[in-house]
């Protein structure tokens, strides 16, 4: 198996983001959490995910500020995983995987979960990026300004 190689000094935001985040079950464990999973064994059997690899990747989470363990909200001597305020900036992440995901992975009757707004229980809308006058941005309107490395 080849060596993940880390991206972390590119200069590029999306390759840092993606060294701390970039593998599926770190996704679904942060899907999870804003879901409401917060106990191991919750994580366990929500994901079908070996005991070690989950081990690995929630202490990795935790190491790198984005989940952080707590006291159980029961009282009971466990320990439970909560977002932190830097894990909790991942939910636009979060909604943009999932709209992608039903707009171009799914039949039009394909039954699936969905996201809904828990006060007015109406479908959240698509998330869509506005430029500083308002206008909507597609990647045609941008551009990434690169640094220059000496």
């Amino acid at each position: 198996m080849a060596k993940r190689v880390s991206h972390w000094n590119d200069g590029c935001p999306v390759a840092r983001a993606l060294d701390v985040i970039g593998d599926w079950w770190s996704l679904l464990i942060i899907r999870d959490a804003f879901d409401g999973v917060r106990r191991f064994g919750e994580f366990q059997n929500s994901l079908g995910i070996a005991k070690g690899m989950l081990a690995t990747r929630l202490r990795d989470l935790t190491e790198r500020g984005i989940l952080k363990t707590a006291p159980a909200s029961d009282g009971t001597a466990y320990r439970e995983y909560v977002l932190t305020k830097k894990g909790s900036g991942l939910f636009l992440v979060i909604v943009a995987l999932r709209q992608w995901g039903e707009e171009h992975l799914y039949t039009a009757n394909e039954p699936r979960s969905s996201m809904i707004d828990r006060e007015t229980r109406a479908p959240v809308p698509r998330l869509e990026l506005h430029g500083k006058n308002g206008r909507r941005l597609t990647w045609r309107d941008t551009e990434v300004l690169k640094v220059v490395r000496k």
